[in-house]
């Protein structure tokens, strides 16, 4: 017996070791790893087997959560600065004001038009498949009555009307800068810093040298408290992982099988798409872009936060890749801002399946109204989890889709919401890559910094 036990104790010392070994210096392997083995324990103690009560199954799905819950906070604790230094010195890195204007003008009009071909493919695919034919009338009533009494104590934001856009606009600007930062607001810290650091271009060099270089020093100090926490990334994977099988269980996808498959099936033909846009300007097989982009991704995919996998896009875009670092430090950050071509597409996934339970016919006109909303409104939408099912909500109210049906969404959204992160990031990936062959391409963009070292030399 003792003999026994000390073969299995062996056998799986000799495991772990043959683990460690083989994950070893491989962060893509380790968030896999952590990955299944987080999907295994939830499923260990979740209310599929019922091996535990329901109290005990959280208790420990909290605990198992805390290195995720940990290194998110590290992450959101530096994104604001990093943001601005990012942001200020990827502007400066330009030699010109023509440069600058040349990559606002690029990478604008790449993530409008990107999240307008995602917003397209998802309702194309939701009028083909019809995923709302397939749910149960009777379950749709139960669901229905359930969200009235939620909704009935829950306010809702409304989309600014017309006569509202102007003033929109200007309340872009933050008046206070210090409670955007304190509140998290990304689009108006982009904004802040991009009118912070243009204006830093436009001061003399002496002038302006020993506050590039603060944000130099800033930016390291930010991606070494990164590399922090890229050591317990698989741990929070697996934390992370683990608590939400254990809440929502296998069985979730069940009733609403279809609906994930149609947006699922939506956001791998987007993906597709950019790993094709970047097999082309890199010249490289879709494997190998795969290769070399799959930690990055597999990242998004855990933490559903375009925000949180920052710090690593930017490396992978700077030094795999070699991208241009002043394109980099400029579209990453604005990407995770304003880039959601993913949430795009599940909005107007969503928003048809929706149509479709209710009843309510979608003409030509109300179409081309889901394609401008979802474009505008995943625009504003917040680089964090969960954020996209407030901005949905927002739009069913202007649509006229009951926004009872929104209860029907929630059991699903925290797996819709990690695969539609994945299209997110890979859309800013794209975008720094093709940005970066456009500008290559022409005379003017040739003079544009490709290292650190060179912005710091061209600015003292």
């Amino acid at each position: 017996m003792f003999v026994l036990k000390d073969i299995n104790l062996t056998s799986i010392g000799k495991l772990s070791h043959q683990l460690s070994a083989l994950t070893e210096g491989k962060l893509w392997l380790q968030v896999v790893v952590g990955m299944l083995l987080g999907t295994l324990a939830g499923i260990l103690i979740g209310p599929d087997l019922a091996l535990l009560s329901p109290q005990t199954s959280v208790l420990i799905a909290s605990w198992l959560a805390l290195p995720g819950h940990l290194f998110l906070a590290l992450i959101q604790m530096i994104v604001v600065p990093l943001v601005l230094a990012s942001v200020m010195r990827g502007l400066t890195a330009a030699s010109s004001m023509n440069q600058l204007k040349l990559l606002g003008a690029y990478g604008g009009l790449f993530f409008i038009i990107m999240t307008a071909i995602s917003s397209g493919i998802g309702i194309s695919l939701s009028q083909l498949i019809d995923p709302g034919s397939y749910i149960n009338a009777e379950l749709m009533s139960q669901v229905t009555q359930s969200a009235a009494i939620q909704s009935s104590t829950q306010e809702v934001a409304k989309l600014p009307s017309i006569s509202d856009l102007p003033m929109r606009v200007v309340g872009l600007l933050p008046n206070n800068p210090l409670a955007a930062f304190s509140s998290g607001d990304m689009l108006r810290i982009v904004i802040f810093a991009i009118v912070f650091g243009i204006a830093l271009m436009s001061v003399a060099p002496k002038k302006s040298a020993p506050l590039y270089d603060l944000l130099g020093s800033l930016q390291e100090v930010c991606m070494a408290i990164v590399s922090w926490a890229m050591r317990i990334a698989p741990f929070a994977v697996f934390g992370l992982i683990a608590k939400l099988t254990s809440a929502v269980g296998l069985q979730v996808l069940t009733g609403m099988l279809i609906y994930v498959l149609t947006v699922v099936a939506g956001l791998m033909l987007m993906g597709l798409f950019y790993l094709l846009l970047i097999s082309i300007y890199t010249r490289k097989s879709i494997f190998a872009a795969l290769g070399q982009l799959k930690e990055v991704l597999l990242l998004a995919f855990s933490t559903s936060s375009s925000a949180a996998v920052m710090p690593l896009t930017t490396k992978t875009m700077e030094e795999k890749l070699k991208i241009n670092s002043a394109i980099v430090r400029f579209l990453v950050p604005l990407g995770a801002t304003v880039n959601m071509s993913g949430t795009a597409l599940y909005q107007a996934v969503a928003t048809v399946f929706l149509a479709s339970i209710f009843g309510i016919e979608l003409d030509m006109t109300a179409i081309l109204l889901i394609v401008t909303m979802t474009v505008f409104a995943s625009m504003g939408s917040p680089a964090t989890p969960g954020a996209s099912i407030v901005i949905l909500a927002m739009m069913l109210e202007n649509i006229g889709i009951p926004q009872a049906g929104m209860a029907l969404l929630l059991g699903v959204d925290r797996i819709l919401d990690m695969c539609r992160t994945v299209v997110n990031v890979m859309g800013d990936m794209t975008a720094c890559i093709v940005v970066d062959h456009m500008v290559s391409k022409r005379p003017e963009g040739t003079a544009l910094g490709n290292s650190p070292e060179d912005e710091q030399e061209s600015h003292s």
